[in-house]
């Protein structure tokens, strides 16, 4: 058996293909749109969920169930000895907190270990590749919880909205912003910080919002993330729910602004899309854990 198996959720970005080819597992969340239940990159694509978004269906994301959760345990355990749970943040899904609580009791305790470190979407997929890399130079599982625990602050994402629609239908804004905001072509940057999501700024138009998304990055390169960032330990990092050109342009700017930092780009996860709607862009910071 492996020492250590690492199973994520889809709010990570990673794909159920991406998933085989790293060698961990993927729990698919759950869609309720209208009557029906889907399950994302299983039973819905992502063609198919924007589809759906644009054509006015309501969309509501709710928690994995327990059943769900522990079968795919289940299914990690006849492998490993032990195994990091590493879901979308706490502050983000109560999914976290049950799962925390499930993992305490027989037959888990001491075996599957929860880990909130505040991640979502490419952050998340981020953490995954570090518990990879944690796995491979010999860390246990519980040293690994802690490290990646401990780097829970050490991450921003800032994400450029298309539309207030959405927005609105959550909840974070009202119909009356919504609308003023459509005729004043407000564009509005969200900052997902350690697992919560708050408006950073409202920009008049697109472009405007991009341009404050690349400045909000490089002054946190120059402070927050300044001592990581002369390490070269920092991640630059892209997502996207908007179209193939769109994503390809962004990350072209991101590298000419940023020429000296890689960038890994995946698409929003649809749990975040959901809010976001099609046309997003965002970009964010991920900093190498630091080793005990």
């Amino acid at each position: 058996m492996r020492p250590i198996g690492i199973i994520t959720d889809s709010h990570s970005s990673i794909t159920q293909a991406q998933a085989k080819v790293l060698g961990i597992l993927v729990l698919p969340m759950p869609f309720e749109i209208g009557e029906d239940q889907f399950y994302e990159d299983v039973t819905l694509t992502r063609e198919q969920f924007f589809q759906k978004l644009d054509s006015g269906a309501r969309i509501s994301t709710s928690q994995p169930s327990l059943a769900d959760v522990m079968a795919i345990w289940d299914k990690a355990l006849e492998s490993c000895e032990q195994v990091l749970y590493i879901p979308i943040s706490s502050g983000l899904s109560g999914s976290c907190s049950t799962a925390t609580a499930i993992a305490q009791e027989d037959p888990y305790a001491g075996r599957i270990l929860v880990v909130d470190n505040g991640r979502v979407s490419t952050p998340l997929h981020r953490s995954i590749l570090d518990a990879l890399e944690l796995v491979q130079e010999g860390y246990t599982a519980g040293q690994i919880k802690d490290i990646l625990e401990e780097a829970r602050d050490k991450m921003v994402i800032y994400v450029g909205v298309q539309t207030l629609e959405h927005l609105k239908n959550g909840g974070r804004i009202t119909p009356a912003t919504a609308a003023l905001g459509t005729i004043l072509n407000i564009k509005p940057v969200l900052k997902f910080d350690v697992g919560t999501l708050d408006t950073f700024k409202k920009c008049r138009g697109f472009a405007k919002a991009k341009k404050t998304m690349l400045d909000a990055i490089r002054h946190d390169l120059d402070t927050r993330f300044k001592a990581w960032y002369d390490r070269g330990e920092v991640y630059l990092l892209a997502a996207s729910s908007s179209s193939k050109e769109d994503t390809d342009q962004w990350v072209r700017e991101i590298r000419e602004a940023f020429p000296d930092l890689d960038v890994m780009c995946d698409d929003l996860s649809l749990g975040v899309s959901c809010h976001i709607g099609y046309g997003g862009l965002g970009i964010g910071i991920s900093c190498r854990p630091k080793r005990p």
